[in-house]
């Protein structure tokens, strides 16, 4: 069975996510957000910088939500959730996919240590106040996108696990305005999807 290394409010969420949506079973090892747990001798084993998530498939281990999220869905269940190559949506599915990572998160991430990582006296507002701008601007490309139907190609898909997921997670930061309303309808249309709901709860 696969096995999920998962700490709370981390990308190891896309995962759990996309395991309930396609009705695999998995088994969760859970990790709390700390040095302890992640920075351990048997979870650098894993993943060498101590992060989350990890996959265990056997004698395979993988690490980063993305190229998990290709594995899951190339060896075990695709159940619509990633088109074939020569589907008219396959070139937009890979552009999206890899916007989650390339262009939304790196500023998530700043902000995520600039506000809650790092203690008071070591934050710096310049660079969260900055990275909260870009964060903005890369996210208005997806709402423009969602002018075209509720999801970013059509029908739900895994790219809307990896960036729903980074919606989520930029709304929970206060950078997904009201004046965001094709972004905001999104965000309701995943967080009322019960996989969602029980990835989100763990």
């Amino acid at each position: 069975m696969l096995k999920v290394h998962f700490a709370p409010n981390s990308r190891a969420g896309r995962i759990v996510w996309l395991l309930e949506e396609l009705g695999v079973p998995y088994e969760v090892n859970y990790l709390s957000f700390s040095p302890a747990d992640l920075k351990s001798e048997e979870h650098r084993a894993r993943h060498p910088l101590g992060r989350v998530p990890v996959l265990e498939d056997g004698q395979i281990t993988i690490f980063e939500s993305g190229a998990i999220t290709e594995y899951i869905l190339e060896r075990y269940e695709n159940g619509g959730l990633k088109p074939e190559v020569s589907d008219s949506s396959y070139p937009s599915y890979l552009q999206w996919f890899h916007y989650c990572e390339g262009m939304v998160m790196p500023p998530v991430n700043t902000i995520v240590v600039q506000t809650l990582l790092l203690p008071p006296d070591r934050q710096d507002p310049i660079v969260r106040d900055q990275a909260k701008r870009l964060l903005v601007k890369v996210l208005l490309p997806l709402e423009e996108e969602l002018k075209k139907g509720p999801y970013f190609i059509g029908d739900f898909s895994a790219v809307d696990i990896m960036l729903g997921h980074a919606c989520y997670m930029s709304n929970r930061l206060g950078c997904i305005s009201d004046d965001m309303v094709n972004m905001k309808k999104y965000l309701a249309l995943i967080e009322d999807r019960p996989a969602f709901k029980k990835a989100i709860a763990m």
